[in-house]
This record gives structure tokens, sequence and C-alpha cells, in this order.
């Protein structure tokens, strides 16, 4: 028999459903926006060929590739411009520099072998132009243009990296330095099925130098000034002076820099429409006055789709406030603003705990993802010494499966 409780069980039942419905909808919204296994959290990694052979060996790369993979990893930026020569066989590289490509590949097309690689598995490819600027001291290439070198105002062209290693540094303004790292850019955008490139911090050069006879000419020509001697300035304290006119001159290089990368872009989306501009720099104020790498302008002027902030901090205090600063705050309400993290070097080991933290405390904060740097520390470095090498994987692995669990 019909009664009104069968209607209104009927209509309890319906909503039941509904709401379970929308409960599941909901929940895989809620997951694909804030887990960070999510497609949409950026998980990279760099490939480098200092301190590894990843590069250099099939074998290696191919299981290098699977590793990353099973470990949650979705991103690879591996270097293709380092110490004076492409990591890819290069039409232009052997015109203008005199070798196709590193001569430790023989004819091996490494990029190739990584892209096909990585789409097979899914993973996004943005190769990373690494030295940007700077070049070997002893290139034969270098040797053979000095006219195409920016100097100190001693001069000289000589830069020690890391207070040993003898540098030097291209001159952004020099229209054949232009014309070289505009087509070796092009070329590797057309012949590869690319996601992106990436401009490193070495996009700019350190601010002691620019005092070679084309930037010094035009300087005067544009200010009817000239550049002052270099102050004595920290590193350690970003390179700030109080000059305002030291800082006018910081702020024409760096203007100059931004203005051809400015002009850069649109040549590069003119082959690829879709192509991600990545850009690795360090933090805002040591980035621009300590290297001329001004990325903020770089991001008001609209040419760049991703920033992979290098935040390389001991103390987690220094980490998160470098990342709470108003630049990266406003850059990464507009586009995704990946966070840099040091897993480790050669000589220098990273506790987990502390890496674990700053993914943490970076996926709280809803950045677009996180980096590091570099492959090999994240396990090979600590195979030797660890009880478990194999657990070394497993804990990358959790650590993306794990972050943001107690959200769920």
């Amino acid at each position: 028999m019909w009664t009104p409780w069968h209607y209104l069980g009927g209509k309890l039942w319906r909503l039941l459903v509904l709401l379970v419905a929308l409960l599941v909808v909901l929940t895989t919204v809620f997951l694909g926006q804030n887990s960070s296994a999510s497609p949409n959290k950026i998980r990279g990694v760099w490939l480098t060929n200092v301190d590894s052979n990843v590069l250099y060996d099939p074998v290696q790369l191919k299981t290098a590739i699977a590793d990353l993979k099973s470990t949650n990893f979705n991103t690879l930026y591996p270097t293709v411009w380092n110490d004076g020569h492409t990591l890819y066989p290069s039409a232009v590289a052997q015109q203008w520099l005199g070798k196709k490509q590193d001569e430790k590949l023989g004819d091996r097309d490494m990029l190739g072998e990584v892209i096909n690689l990585a789409k097979e598995k899914s993973l996004r490819v943005i190769p990373w132009f690494e030295f940007g600027f700077m070049a070997p001291a002893e290139s034969d290439w270098v040797k053979a243009h000095p006219h195409w070198l920016t100097t100190n105002s001693q001069g000289e062209t000589i830069w020690l990296e890391g207070g040993t290693i003898p540098r030097v540094w291209l001159n952004p303004l020099h229209p054949e330095v232009q014309q070289l790292i505009t087509a070796l850019l092009v070329d590797l955008v057309r012949r590869y099925d690319v996601d992106g490139i990436q401009l490193d911090d070495h996009f700019g050069y350190p601010y002691s130098f620019g005092y070679d006879p084309i930037t010094v000419a035009l300087y005067r020509q544009e200010t009817g000034q000239e550049p002052l001697p270099v102050p004595e300035l920290d590193l350690n304290q970003n390179c700030v002076s109080s000059d305002p006119i030291w800082q006018q001159w910081t702020d024409w290089r760096s203007a100059k820099i931004s203005r051809y990368v400015q002009s850069l872009v649109p040549i590069l989306k003119a082959v690829k429409p879709n192509l991600t501009i990545s850009i690795s720099p360090n933090p805002q104020t040591f980035s621009k006055n300590c290297f001329l790498l001004d990325w903020q302008t770089w991001h008001e002027a609209k040419v760049i789709n991703e920033l992979v902030l290098q935040v390389y901090r001991e103390k987690q205090a220094a980490f998160t406030g470098e990342l709470q600063q108003s630049s990266v705050q406003q850059t990464k309400q507009e586009i995704p603003v990946v966070v840099g993290i040091l897993s480790g070097l050669k000589n220098r080991s990273i506790p987990s705990a502390r890496i674990k933290q700053q993914a943490q405390w970076v996926d709280d904060q809803n950045f677009a993802g996180t980096a590091f740097f570099f492959y090999e520390s994240l396990w090979n470095l600590e195979a030797e010494t660890s009880p478990n090498p194999f657990g070394l994987k497993q804990q990358w692995q959790r650590l993306y499966r794990q972050l943001n669990a107690d959200k769920f």
C-alpha cells in the first residue's frame, strides 16, 4: 500500500545519492588541486653533466628516467648548454663555435634520447640553458672571439667561479653574442619536441663587469655619464649599495639584458607558440644587484611562463623568509612559481628531514611545485654509504605521496 512515507523515503534516497556523488566530485577536485602528487603540481629535477655521468651514459639515462617516474617526478630540466658547448648536436654550434656538441657525447643525440624516454612516461622536458652568458676561459672559441666578452673596470675578462674556476662573460649588448644565443635557442626549439626552455641565473653577469668599450660607450651616449668604479659590495648582503649613482649604473645594465630577453622570447614563441619560457634565478634583490638579472621586470613584461626560484638555504627561517618577499608573493598570484630546493652536492649531503620540511612548507603555501638540484644527490651520491640504498628512492616516493596527507 502506497503511503506518503514511500514518497518521502524515495526523495531522501535520491538526495542521499546526489550528496554522495557531489562529495566524490568535490573530493576529486580537492585532491587534484592540493595533492603534491597531482599532475597540476610541478615535481622537477635538474640533470647536469657536472659530478654526474647520467647524460653521457644511455643506460644510466634510461634507468634514471624510469626511477624518476616511479618516484613521482614529472618534470626534467636537462642541461643543454654548459662549459662552452651544447649537449646536443647543433649545426649552429658547429658554425659559430667550431664543435657541434660536447665531444664526450660522440655522435649521440642525448637530448633526443631524453625526450623520447620522457614522453613514453608522460614527463615534461624543459632543456636548461645552464651557462647563459658565462663561458670557460680556456675555450678555443672564446680565445678566437675576445671582442665578444665584457670586462671588469680594470679591463680584465677573467672571473673566478667559486673563487677558483676561471670563467668569462659574454657581453649581452654585443650584436654577435645576441645572434649566437638566439640562433642556438631557436634551432633547439625548432628541431626538438620540447615543452619549454629554461634560462638560468647566468643569463646576466656579475655586477663588477660591464666595463667593455661597447657597454661604456652606449652608457655615455644614453646617460651622458661615466660608469662608477666598482664599490665594495657583499654578496651575502645582496650587493646592495646606498649610492644612487651606482644603482643607476646597475639598473641601466640590467635593463639592457631585460630588453634583449624581451626581444628573444617572441622569436621563440613564433616557432612554438605554446612553448613554456622557464627561468631559474636567485631571489630578486640578489639576482638583480649581484648578477644584473632583473627577473621581476621580465615577469612584468609578460615574457616568462614559469619561475623556478633557487632558494638554497640551510635555515628554515631564511628559506621561508625569501619566499615571503613581496616580489615572490605577487608573482605567485600570476604565473606558476616553483621553488628550487638543494637536495645535495658531491661533497655536501643534505639531511632528509630538512628537504622534507622545506618541501612540505612549499606545498602548504600553495606554490606551483618543487624542483631539486640535482639528480645525483637524490639517491646515487648516498647509495654507497647507505645501509639500504633502495630505501633512498622509497623516501622520495613517500615524500610526494605524503605531502598534505593530513589534509585528506
